[in-house]
C-alpha cells in the first residue's frame, strides 16, 4: 500500500504512476520481494536524452530517493550524455548492452531497478497496456517480450527517428 512504513532501509511497498500533463510518463512499483524481472515502465516523449533524463530521474527521485546511475542502450538515442544534473545532483549515464527496451537505474551504491522502455512513436493505449504488464506482481517476461506481445515496435532503435525537438503530446 503507498505510503505504509518500510522497515528501516527499504522502500514502502507500492504502486506510483506519474502521467499527468507535462509529466514524465512512468510507472513504478516497489515491493520488498521484488519477484518480477521489471519494476517499473517509462514511455519517453521523444529519443532526445537530454531533454528527458532530468524529468524521469525528478520522479524517481521523489519515489525511490537519490538516483546515482541510469544504463542506457547507446544506440536507441539520439546522444548518450555521460552525465547530467538534475537538482544540483549529478547523475552518471552509463552506456550499457541491457537492450534499447531496458534502462537500469542505480539507487544509491548497489540498488538497482529495471525500467521497461517504451518507444516514444508508440500509440497511447499500446504504451500504456505495455507499461501495466511492466509492472504487474510476478510477471515473468522481458521487456523485449513485453513489447512485441502489446504489439510496439520491438525496439526503440526500431522506429523511425524523432524529428529535433519532437516530443509526443497526446499522453
Amino acid at each position: 500500500m503507498p505510503g505504509s512504513p518500510a522497515p528501516a532501509g527499504l522502500l514502502a511497498d507500492g504502486a506510483y504512476e506519474s502521467a499527468r500533463p507535462g509529466a514524465v510518463a512512468l510507472r513504478l512499483t516497489t515491493t520488498h520481494e521484488r519477484s518480477g524481472i521489471l519494476d517499473g515502465a517509462w514511455w519517453p516523449r521523444s529519443r532526445s536524452l537530454p531533454g528527458e533524463l532530468p524529468g524521469l530521474i525528478s520522479a524517481l527521485t521523489e519515489r525511490l530517493g537519490p538516483i546515482t546511475r541510469v544504463g542506457l542502450d547507446a544506440a536507441a538515442w539520439d546522444e548518450l550524455p555521460t552525465r547530467v544534473t538534475v537538482d544540483g545532483r549529478v547523475v552518471h549515464v552509463d552506456a550499457f548492452p541491457v537492450g534499447d527496451d531496458t534502462a537500469l537505474v542505480t539507487r544509491g551504491d548497489q540498488d538497482i531497478f529495471s525500467l521497461l522502455v517504451v518507444p516514444p512513436d508508440t500509440p497511447r493505449e499500446t504504451a500504456r497496456a505495455a507499461m501495466a504488464e511492466a509492472v504487474r506482481a510476478g510477471n515473468p517476461r522481458q521487456a523485449r517480450q513485453i513489447l512485441i506481445d502489446a504489439g510496439t515496435d520491438t525496439a526503440l532503435r526500431t522506429g523511425p527517428p524523432a524529428a529535433e525537438g519532437t516530443r509526443r503530446q497526446d499522453r
